[in-house]
C-alpha cells in the first residue's frame, strides 16, 4: 500500500437522481443506470478540476443509480435494479475512480449469490487502483433486506468481520453508514471500535433549513466516535412521484469534534468539500482527558442489555436455512409484531 496521506479533501458530490422506477424492463433500466453513470462521471471530472489534485475521496448519495423501489416485489427490484458484485456498473465505476484518481463511495442495491432472490443496500468505496477496498450491506432498513434477516447464514458466510468492515487505505481507516443508519449509534460505535476514521455517509434525505434527526445525528456520531463524517445527499430524485426536492441539499464534511467545515445548498453542488486531516484526529485520540471518548468506553456495562432481542433476525431464513424472499406485506407485519410484544412486556 503506498504511504498514507495524512490531509487531503473530501467532497460530499450532490448529484440528482434519475430513477429508474418507470422504466418498464430490466433494458430500459440498465440504459438509464448507465446514462447515470455518465453523469457520475462528468461531476467527479469536473469537481476535480475544479477543487484542486488533492480531492482524493468522492462520496456520492444514496442509492444514485436507481432511485428506490416503489411497489416492486423484492424478485423484481432485484432484477430490474439490482448490481451484480462483478457487473459492468462496478466496472464503470471502477473506471471513474482510476481516471480522476478518487477513493469512490456510494450506495446501490446488489445482488448476492449466496442469497438468490433478493437484494442488499450495499455500501461499496472503489480505490483510484479499480480494486473496491469496502463493501458494507446496510444492516437496518424498513422496507429491504439486510443481512439481519438471513443473520446465521450471512454470518457463517461472511463473519462479523464482513458484517462491520473497515478499510485501511492510504487515506485512513473509512467504513460506511446507509442512508437513516446514521440513527442508529450501535452501528457507528462498532465501526469505530474496529479503527474507522472516516464514515462514509450517503444518504438521500429530507432537505430542511431547520435541524433534522438525520443532520443532529451526523454531528453526534462524529463526535461521539471521534470521526469524521463525509454525508452526501440527493439533489432532488427525478421520475418519481413524490415532489423532485424533497430529498435534496445539506450535504456536508463534519469533523471528529462535530463541527460543520463544509455543507452545499440545495442543488446539484461541489460545495461539501473540506479537508480531512489524518494527522489532527490521530493526534487527538491519543491525547488524554474528559474529550477522549473512546478510551472511555465501558462495555462491559451494557453487554446484558444488548444481549436481547427487539426487531427478530432470521425472518428470510426457511426452516432448511435456504432464504425465501417475502412479499412487501412482510416488513410492516413483523414491525407490528416487535411493537406488540413490546407492548405486552411494557416497554412502550
Amino acid at each position: 500500500m503506498p504511504d498514507d496521506i495524512t490531509a487531503y479533501r473530501a467532497l460530499a458530490l450532490q448529484l440528482t437522481c434519475h430513477a429508474v422506477n418507470g422504466c418498464p424492463d430490466r433494458t430500459s433500466a440498465r440504459a438509464r443506470m448507465r446514462e447515470n453513470l455518465e453523469r457520475i462521471d462528468r461531476g467527479v471530472s469536473g469537481s476535480k478540476a475544479f477543487l484542486g489534485r488533492d480531492l482524493r475521496l468522492v462520496v456520492l448519495p444514496e442509492y444514485l443509480l436507481t432511485s428506490y423501489p416503489l411497489g416492486e416485489t423484492l424478485e423484481g427490484w432485484a432484477d430490474k435494479a439490482a448490481l451484480d458484485v462483478d457487473g459492468p456498473e462496478y466496472e464503470a465505476l471502477a473506471g471513474i475512480a482510476v481516471r480522476h484518481d478518487v477513493f469512490l463511495a456510494g450506495n446501490a442495491y446488489e445482488t448476492d449469490r449466496h442469497f438468490p432472490g433478493l437484494y442488499f443496500q450495499a455500501s461499496f468505496c472503489v480505490a483510484p487502483s479499480g480494486e473496491v477496498v469496502l463493501r458494507y450491506r446496510r444492516l437496518v432498513s424498513m422496507f429491504a433486506p439486510t443481512p439481519h434477516d438471513v443473520w446465521d447464514r450471512y454470518l457463517d458466510i461472511y463473519g462479523l468481520d464482513g458484517v462491520f468492515p473497515v478499510a485501511r487505505t492510504e487515506i485512513g481507516r473509512l467504513a460506511a453508514i446507509a442512508s437513516e443508519e446514521i440513527l442508529y449509534p450501535e452501528i457507528a460505535r462498532a465501526l469505530a471500535l474496529r479503527g474507522a476514521e472516516v464514515f462514509l455517509h450517503s444518504s438521500s434525505e429530507v432537505g430542511s433549513p431547520r435541524l433534522t434527526p438525520k443532520d443532529i445525528a451526523k454531528r453526534a456520531r462524529a463526535l461521539e466516535n471521534l470521526c469524521y463524517v463525509v454525508s452526501a445527499n440527493t439533489a432532488g430524485i427525478a421520475g418519481v412521484d413524490i415532489p423532485f426536492a424533497s430529498a435534496d441539499g445539506m450535504s456536508k464534511v463534519v469533523d471528529y469534534l462535530g463541527d460543520v467545515r463544509a455543507e452545499a445548498f440545495p442543488g446539484e453542488s461541489a460545495n461539501a468539500c473540506a479537508e480531512i486531516d489524518l494527522a489532527a484526529l490521530r493526534r487527538y485520540r491519543r491525547r488524554g482527558g474528559m474529550g477522549n471518548l473512546l478510551s472511555r468506553q465501558r462495555l462491559e456495562l451494557f453487554a446484558a442489555t444488548y444481549a436481547g432481542s427487539v426487531y427478530p433476525p432470521n425472518t428470510m431464513l426457511g426452516p432448511d436455512g435456504s432464504p425465501v424472499p417475502p412479499d412487501r406485506s412482510h416488513f410492516v407485519a413483523t414491525q407490528r409484531a416487535v411493537l406488540e410484544r413490546l407492548d405486552r412486556d411494557g416497554l412502550i
